[in-house]
């Protein structure tokens, strides 16, 4: 009897077993992958039975593009409307002397994400937490119309409270003041946390990506987004979130090293269209969404224009293609001096690896400044595998040691550059929502080599010496947190 039953449940758990892999079959392979996520979330279904499907009911769907960005045809003939002003308001200004290669950049995410050049693009960048702050606020108090703020991390600590407590004061004057932020992470930004705002007359909305429990949450996907946009005419994008911590007030992390940007010009109309598009996917209601009204999208005037060649890009897991990082692989690819890159996390897939590799053995100087220390620890050791491996083709390594290198940029020879939220990171290609400004201009790719150089002086090149004094442990965590990197 003993052994019957003891086979009746052998075979019950084949049979589950069997259907278990059959449906981890199903539901990996019934939308197109990266063959190192298949693998990865293969291995999780087959081997954590039951578990696993729970894991990837949050963590590994797709995001389906018809559901998060609905356009009406309304909504396409204001922003034809839009890039039309911009080709217009570029006449006002010189054409500047493109090569090919950066005409092909150009025309690439236009044809994929219609994203417009502008021209007469002021920019001023800031790499200290403070400054930025400072001036961020400033313009914030300035705001007569509306206020249209986007992070991916807004924490309930001082400076939060202080950026909240701008917008609650404009809320009250009559300013339109609109908050869209990621739960996830934004951990103690909660509802209660914004309830000021919301009284004062703001509104407030998660990401689309948390708004249903069931049907919309994405465990594995972040609006990675930092967007502000004051009256239509001045942007704010790059690295820092609303915390403390990128203030350097975090004995943690110490001093913060970032990089973020004001723009001044029509490059901030295409900021304004992502965050209209960011809102009235997130919101509940219909009669919350936002149009594409004049308001949002006013000309600087003539005296505070600048000269600079701006494309901003937005890029997301709602579509197949990895518009940005096809973008880094055409600078990688198109270099012929120099490729410099600054980044908290890297992880890159097969194509920029292979991209990388090539420009190395091209004679092409190949720079990557990655942090001395993690704020995520299987992130970082797998950063480490990869520092290694390039350093080891050639690369130059350089470890910032003066607190968290957090800056996000690349550099290509002494004309093409980009700056944003983007990390060279699996998760920023393919599972995030992300923006990035691309400058075709000489002046701002000095200015982020120049941070870059100054940021060399404070950091240690990576050598043979050093790599042979890693310990057999420390290169086991690496190549372990290597294997993980499709969905770390």
């Amino acid at each position: 009897m003993i052994k019957m039953d003891m086979s009746m449940i052998s075979t019950v758990l084949l049979a589950l077993l069997f259907i278990n892999t059959i449906a981890a079959f199903i539901t990996v392979f019934r939308k197109p992958r990266s063959i190192a996520s298949v693998f990865a979330w293969m291995m999780t279904l087959v081997f954590i039975p039951g578990i696993g499907f729970l894991l990837y009911l949050f963590c590994g769907r797709g995001i389906d593009g018809e559901i998060i960005y609905k356009f009406s045809e309304h909504h396409q003939s204001r922003i034809n409307e839009l890039n039309r002003i911009i080709k217009v308001h570029n006449y006002s200004f010189p054409e500047h002397p493109y090569s090919d290669d950066n005409h092909l950049l150009e025309r690439y995410f236009k044809n994929l994400d219609e994203s417009p050049l502008t021209k007469g693009n002021k920019v001023e960048f800031y790499t200290d937490g403070k400054e930025k702050f400072a001036a961020l606020f400033e313009d914030m108090k300035q705001a007569e119309d509306n206020l249209h703020v986007e992070y991916y991390s807004f924490f309930n600590d001082e400076i939060g409270g202080q950026f909240l407590s701008i917008l609650i004061d404009k809320a009250r004057e009559g300013v339109e003041v609109r908050l869209v932020y990621d739960p996830w992470g934004s951990p103690k930004a909660n509802r209660k946390f914004f309830q000021p705002l919301i009284d004062a007359g703001g509104k407030v909305v998660p990401f689309i990506t948390s708004k249903n429990l069931i049907r919309n949450t994405r465990l594995n996907y972040h609006l990675h987004r930092k967007i502000v946009v004051i009256d239509g005419q001045i942007g704010w994008t790059g690295g820092f979130n609303v915390g403390d911590q990128y203030l350097g007030k975090k004995a943690k992390f110490g001093y913060w090293r970032d990089t973020h940007a004001r723009i001044v010009g029509t490059a901030s109309f295409t900021l304004q269209e992502i965050f209209i598009r960011d809102w009235n996917a997130s919101v509940q209601k219909e009669e919350d969404q936002l149009e594409y009204e004049d308001r949002y999208f006013i000309l600087p005037p003539k005296e505070l224009a600048g000269n600079v060649d701006l494309q901003i890009v937005a890029d997301g897991p709602e579509t197949e293609t990895q518009i940005l990082k096809g973008g880094f692989v055409k600078m990688i690819l198109a270099a012929k001096e120099s490729i410099w890159i600054q980044t908290p996390y890297l992880i890159p897939d097969d194509s920029m690896m292979n991209a990388l590799e090539i420009a190395i053995h091209s004679g092409v100087d190949v720079r990557i400044m990655i942090p001395c220390m993690p704020d995520h620890p299987f992130i970082y050791r797998a950063t480490q595998h990869y520092a290694n491996y390039l350093h080891r083709r050639g690369a130059k390594i350089y470890i910032y040691n003066n607190g968290f290198l957090h800056a996000k940029t690349v550099m290509m020879d002494d004309t093409i550059s980009s700056f944003g939220t983007t990390n060279q990171d699996i998760r920023s290609y393919a599972l995030n929502f992300e923006v990035n400004a691309f400058a075709y201009d000489h002046d701002v790719t000095q200015t982020l080599k120049g941070f870059f150089e100054e940021d060399m002086t404070q950091s240690t090149l990576l050598t043979d010496e050093i790599l042979a004094k890693q310990s057999y442990w420390l290169r086991f965590k690496q190549n372990f947190s290597r294997l993980l990197s499709p969905i770390l």
